[in-house]
């Protein structure tokens, strides 16, 4: 079952992120785009009464103020259940949140052999200036028509930087 996050779920949070990572980096941005109030909304997978994967979504300032955008990162899976498509699920339900939420478009900065398959692409990015334009794991979606024509300058969290 994929559903919103609540606060008791943080901790398992915790727990997956930084297991699926193998260290704390990405599960330590989580917890400082919560405590900055940069989060757009989090999505958990829970098997069996136990959250087995998370992705997070959070607010991007952008030069467009009449748009809304969002960046993926991290999405996160329980070793043990990785390569069995529950990353696709997680990552399907919340570009449908995003969408829901009024969300123009994501940006990610991932692998550029595993995001296409869900539209993201370094060619969407092309136009957007930020900290990490120019990388080909610099990806975009537009969720509607025209989110990133022309130039477009997007800021990020300082969580992301931090």
């Amino acid at each position: 079952m994929i559903r919103h996050a609540r606060p008791a779920d943080r901790p398992a949070i915790g727990e997956v992120t930084a297991a699926a990572f193998g260290r704390t980096d990405e599960a330590d941005l989580v917890e400082r785009l919560r405590k900055a109030g940069d989060v757009m909304f989090e999505l958990v997978a829970e098997e069996d009464g136990q959250i087995v994967g998370h992705i997070l979504f959070s607010r991007l300032w952008a030069d467009r103020i009449e748009l809304l955008y969002a960046a993926l990162a991290p999405v996160s899976v329980r070793p043990d259940r990785q390569r069995q498509g529950l990353g696709g699920e997680l990552i399907r339900a919340g570009l449908d949140a995003c969408r829901d939420f009024g969300a123009s478009g994501v940006l990610l900065l991932g692998h550029p052999d595993y995001y296409p398959r869900f539209g993201f692409s370094a060619e969407a990015a092309a136009q957007v200036a930020s900290p990490y334009a120019g990388s080909p794991a610099f990806m975009a979606l537009a969720l509607e028509d025209g989110a990133f024509e022309g130039p477009l300058t997007v800021a990020y969290p300082d969580a992301f930087t931090a």
